[in-house]
């Protein structure tokens, strides 16, 4: 009789089991993978729209046809002192260039930009007249906020997210590729802006890549707010920014040219 018992229990539990797993399997195998059919005509795989626009790389007396030439040598037409909007006092140089004149304060475009690709040329001072952060020290900085570091940095150390560079206190450059102290330098920047709700929120933030004198430095990296030297990263609402140059306020010596932008928005 007891063996009868158990035979019983068995078949109700393996009958429970098969049951139990009959029911689940619809749930499991509701979602459908579809299979496209693989081309087999290699029209099916070419696109004819949009058609890209055309631009000469050279069309502008060696600037990109349809960039934005902000600093051409000869004015500061296109620029105005940060923090009053005053005429630009910093020195023109005949060689066609600018150089920040000393506690006169940053300046910026009067033009406003979202997401650019940006060329800028830069020269530290060919005298070494301080070390650390207070050597040629300046900085490039997109929608008025965050800061690509200039920095003189050639037998010269310092905080490495602070150096050459850098996305200032946030991002080690992946290599240190400056000229000679004295030479020119040049970064081209790709830089996409944030995006921000109704309510104020960030919902996608501000990539960045930059090349210094044609490496690598900064590879789509994604900024986490502004580049404050003290303190952390903020992330207020804002919208297009202007392209601001600092003066350090500390005889820096740093000079410019050759600034153009590409709108990419």
């Amino acid at each position: 009789m007891r063996k009868t018992v158990l035979i019983v229990l068995a078949g109700v539990c393996a009958f429970a089991c098969i049951d139990d797993k009959e029911n689940k399997t619809p749930v499991e195998t509701k979602k459908k993978v579809e299979i496209q059919k693989e081309p087999t005509d290699p029209k099916d795989t070419e696109l004819y729209e949009p058609v890209p626009p055309i631009v000469n790389p050279t069309g502008q007396g060696g600037v990109p046809s349809d960039a934005i030439v902000l600093f051409n040598g000869k004015n500061f037409d296109n620029w105005i002192h940060t923090k009053d909007e005053s005429p630009v006092k910093w020195i023109l140089n005949d060689d066609g260039s600018m150089t920040v004149k000393d506690k006169s304060g940053d300046i910026q475009t009067k033009q406003k930009f979202g997401s650019i690709q940006l060329h800028i040329e830069w020269q530290s001072s060919t005298e070494k007249r301080a070390s650390g952060q207070n050597r040629s020290n300046s900085g490039v900085f997109l929608q008025e906020r965050y800061e690509v570091q200039v920095l003189d940095n050639n037998d010269n150390d310092t905080y490495v997210n602070g150096q050459v560079g850098s996305i200032y206190k946030q991002s080690i450059p992946l290599a240190k590729a400056s000229v000679p102290t004295g030479e020119w330098n040049t970064y081209d920047i790709i830089y996409h802006a944030p995006e921000f709700n109704p309510e104020g929120e960030k919902t996608k933030s501000a990539t960045i890549t930059v090349l210094h004198n044609g490496i690598l430095i900064q590879d789509h990296y994604e900024i986490k707010g502004t580049t404050p030297y003290i303190g952390w990263p903020k992330n207020n609402p804002h919208g297009k920014g202007a392209l601001r140059l600092q003066d350090h306020g500390d005889n820096s010596g740093v000079s410019y040219r050759n600034i153009w932008v590409r709108e990419l928005d």
